[in-house]
């Protein structure tokens, strides 16, 4: 009897998604638990592993379909693989026909845009050292295989005097855009139409946030197991200016102004798949070591792809770091429905005026873009300087002043 490989339930209000990677292909043997495809959705992407043993008898979603909760994307029937002792002892006419197979494997686990490069240049992707997850093939592989020659035409000519230039590839390449990276364009454009959005800036002389935390860094991860860094300086000092200024620690929900008593920051991070924001829950509720334990959870599971639907909904204000890719200064957009996001920079080394001294200082840029629907302009500005005030005098947090 055969087993259906079905599209499972994928979280609240998501009825859709993409079949991004077929991780088992017709013919294969799997065992109970085993990952089969993995789905996209507009949130997350998420595994959907074998109910029962045997082998992949049908795959009927091609990659790149869209599906439906509830679809069937393929059947596993009964049977199992050949033992390895009968396949070492198989004649040698069966070795020679199973060196396809071992092409047509490393050709079904390409990506739309590495398969296109491969069959336009007639290329053996076994050949091609994969450097993605689990040994793939990205088009950087691909690119670079080429560049270096490695597959030279066998008929050509000999020249020896003619320049060998590598082939380039199409001069465009077109790639449907992944159902992340579509929402992700729906939710900055709708922040944008929807909120009167407006940034303020300020600046913070991290210079007594930086003492503390090479004082106490070292006695920290051996304490807690885990590294001290900025963000749980700012996370902290972000949700005691919220409760001084809960305006922006609200939304708007029809003609009502909702306030949140309580504090899940959302945390933007950078995936290879697109921007995310898991949420760190009742964050005011947690220890410095709790909120650094929770950021590396969140950003390490983005980064694997292993979010889970309530990791992404929920959150009520959102801090975002583009100073780890060098930026100095930016106006991060609205993550909606919330009234506010802060945007931390590079630290820089510049010039500042000390108590009438020209002194060198360890300075960054914040940004505070907010929904002007809700926060005033001093509010705002307020809030920002709060986040300011307990940074460059991390005791404040301590004290809770």
């Amino acid at each position: 009897m055969a087993t259906e490989i079905i599209v499972p339930t994928l979280g609240e209000s998501v009825t859709e998604a993409t079949v991004a990677q077929w991780l088992k292909q017709v013919g294969d043997h799997v065992e109970v638990d085993d990952p089969l495809v993995e789905l996209e959705t507009d949130k997350v992407t998420l595994e959907v592993n074998a109910s029962a043993a045997g082998v992949i008898k049908e795959i009927k979603v091609k990659e790149g379909e869209n599906v439906a909760v509830g679809t069937v994307l393929g059947e596993i029937g009964a049977g199992a693989a050949a033992p390895a002792e009968k396949k070492a002892a198989a004649p040698k006419a069966e070795k020679v026909a199973a060196e396809p197979t071992a092409n047509d494997d490393a050709a079904a686990t390409l990506s739309p845009a590495v398969r296109k490069i491969v069959d336009d240049n007639n290329l053996d992707p076994s050949k091609i050292t994969g450097t993605g997850k689990d040994g793939r093939l990205t088009k950087g592989d691909v690119l670079a295989y080429m560049e270096g020659g490695a597959e030279a035409a066998p008929q050509a000519a000999p020249q020896a005097a003619a320049p060998v230039v590598a082939d380039q590839g199409p001069r465009e390449e077109r790639v449907r855009m992944t159902r992340l990276r579509q929402r992700i364009a729906e939710r900055l454009k709708e922040a944008q139409n929807t909120a009167a959005m407006l940034t303020t800036f300020n600046e913070i002389d991290m210079t007594n946030c930086m003492a503390l935390r090479a004082q106490y860094k070292d006695s920290f991860e051996k304490r807690h197991g885990i590294k001290l860094g900025f963000m749980s300086f700012f996370i902290k000092a972000c949700i005691q200016a919220l409760k001084d200024f809960p305006a922006v620690n609200a939304s708007i929900d029809g003609d009502e102004l909702v306030y949140k008593n309580y504090y899940d920051i959302g945390v933007a991070v950078s995936t290879p798949t697109g921007l995310v924001v898991p949420v760190l829950r009742d964050a005011d509720k947690k220890s410095f070591a709790d909120v650094e334990a929770g950021i590396v959870d969140l950003g390490t599971r983005a980064r694997d792809g292993k979010l889970e639907m309530s990791d992404l909904t929920g959150g009520t204000f959102t801090i975002t770091n583009g100073g780890v890719f060098g930026s100095l200064m930016s106006t991060p957009i609205l993550n909606v429905p919330q009234s506010g996001i802060l945007g931390m920079h590079s630290i820089q080394e510049r010039p500042v005026a000390v108590k009438g001294e020209v002194k060198i200082r360890p300075m960054m840029y914040i940004a505070l873009s907010y929904d002007h629907r809700i926060i005033d302009g001093r509010e705002a500005v307020s809030f920002l300087v709060r986040v300011k005030d307990a940074v460059e005098d991390p005791q404040r947090l301590l004290l809770d002043l």
